[in-house]
């Protein structure tokens, strides 16, 4: 009686072993690599197993066909198709022997899964082959990469052959299957702008933007874009050396597609895709643009001073089912150079004083020149006033009259200083300005104009520089 249980137990697991090998699946796997660069895919796989033979059919050379389908057809989403053609095939061995097995043998080339009988050898009438595995070799070229859009996840195509009696198993399920993933392929890991022109300030659009490149990501599932910045400051150093910070909000992080938002950056994630997602297309890439951009006002306002501005950019392109993430990086900088620059209107470039009265010797006279000087200097600073000679010249040569007896001042600032050759100090520490228009004062005391008294009647005149010093 225990012999006999002991039977049935080993014809059960003998049974048993027969099903598991009729059910096995031929599985394909894709790596992403190949898909994303359209790479050509080359794989071996074991298809069928010879057991029962070693001599060929001597009227039927060994084919395989495709079960009533001309298509790989998704296993969990319906309607989602390859066509059989992205998957080419040739036979390769049969028990550890590589094709062709003899030289009056047979090999066809590479072909493609259809619904009528493909011989897949040419074995000679006394032909014989060994027992085991027998494999075929897959391949799947550059142009169906290209061509075809491979969703994550298992296609499948039932396979089946004329050996029955000799091969195993009578049909088997091929799958090809992708993985699920998303990846970064090119992208602009760094990004800078340079400020080298008090014009880039003075002629700024209503939005300056910077752009940040060109993105390509290879996707097997739909995806959408996320982004931060990685703090809530932007970092500052001065040109001096001094550290500070400004808002990152002041800046919008958008795209040239039109599925990306234009949205303030802050330090937490947002759906800049929203209510869209990228899709997997044909080719299995999206591409899209990003830019930045900041108000007119707050580019003049926030970003004039001299320095470096630095920031990060984060951005996450995250599956719509959020099982997959894939996240990148971008270092911004923003470079002011140090610029500065004094202008003289044509209409204030001369300054005459007339002593031809007696007033004008007892008392002295003074000039206002409204807007005589124009400034500009993103740096703190100092504004200098000197000239290139002591004396005054006349009619050319240099005479006795003595450049200090003109004093020259900014209205508002500190008092007037006596020109010479030697740079007087007329401002103090001036904060970052643009286009600031001065009203600058010329003064004679009644001293020094009393000093002209004796003078040889003529026309004296003196070149008066002014400079920047910056602290």
């Amino acid at each position: 009686m225990k012999i006999y249980k002991l039977i049935i137990l080993g014809i059960l697991l003998f049974f048993g072993t027969l099903m598991t090998v009729e059910a096995q699946d031929v599985n394909i796997v894709v790596p992403a690599h190949n898909i994303f660069n359209r790479a050509e895919f080359v794989t071996i796989q074991t298809v069928m197993n010879a057991q029962r033979n070693k001599k060929w059919d001597n009227h039927n050379d060994p084919a395989i066909w495709a079960i009533n389908s001309q298509n790989f057809s998704h296993t969990t989403l319906s309607g989602v198709l390859l066509t059989n053609s992205v998957l080419n095939w040739q036979f390769d061995s049969i028990g550890g022997e590589d094709s062709p097995l003899q030289g009056k043998d047979g090999l066809p080339g590479f072909q493609s899964f259809t619904t009528s009988p493909q011989a897949w050898y040419y074995p000679h009438p006394s032909g014989r082959y060994k027992q085991g595995n027998i494999t075929f070799k897959f391949k799947m070229l550059a142009e169906a990469f290209l061509n075809n859009a491979f969703v994550a996840g298992n296609y499948s195509l039932v396979v089946t052959h004329n050996y029955d009696n000799d091969f195993t198993p009578n049909s088997f399920n091929l799958l090809i299957s992708i993985p699920q993933t998303i990846s970064w392929l090119t992208a602009s890991n760094v990004s800078y702008k340079e400020i080298n022109s008090l014009e880039q300030f003075r002629v700024a659009p209503p939005s300056v933007s910077k752009e940040l490149g060109v993105f390509a990501l290879g996707n097997t599932v739909n995806f959408k874009l996320f982004a931060k910045s990685a703090s809530s400051n932007i970092q500052f150093t001065s040109s001096k050396g001094v550290q500070g910070t400004r808002n990152i909000s002041m800046f919008n992080l958008g795209g040239n597609n039109a599925k990306i938002a234009t949205l303030p950056l802050t330090a937490s994630w947002k759906d800049f895709t929203q209510g869209n997602s990228f899709h997997v297309e044909n080719g299995n890439r999206n591409e899209f643009e990003l830019n930045l951009s900041v108000s007119q006002s707050d580019f003049k306002n926030q970003f004039f001073e001299a320095g470096t501005y630095k920031f990060q950019i984060n951005l996450n392109a995250k599956s719509t089912d959020n099982t997959t993430a894939s996240q990148q990086n971008i270092d911004f900088t923003l470079k002011v150079l140090p610029l500065s620059e004094i202008t003289i209107p044509t209409s204030g470039s001369a300054v005459n004083f007339e002593f031809n009265t007696i007033a004008h010797y007892q008392n002295g006279q003074s000039k206002l020149i409204p807007n005589q000087l124009r400034i500009s200097n993103n740096e703190t600073y100092e504004l200098y006033v000197k000239t290139d000679v002591p004396f005054f010249r006349k009619s050319g040569v240099q005479s006795d009259v003595a450049s200090s007896i003109l004093q020259v001042g900014v209205e508002g600032e500190s008092p007037n200083v006596s020109l010479s050759p030697t740079s007087q100090k007329i401002i103090a520490n001036g904060t970052p300005i643009l286009d600031k228009n001065l009203n600058i004062k010329y003064t004679i005391s009644p001293i020094a104009a009393q000093s002209l008294v004796a003078k040889e009647k003529d026309t004296y005149s003196i070149n008066v520089i002014y400079s920047f010093t910056a602290l």
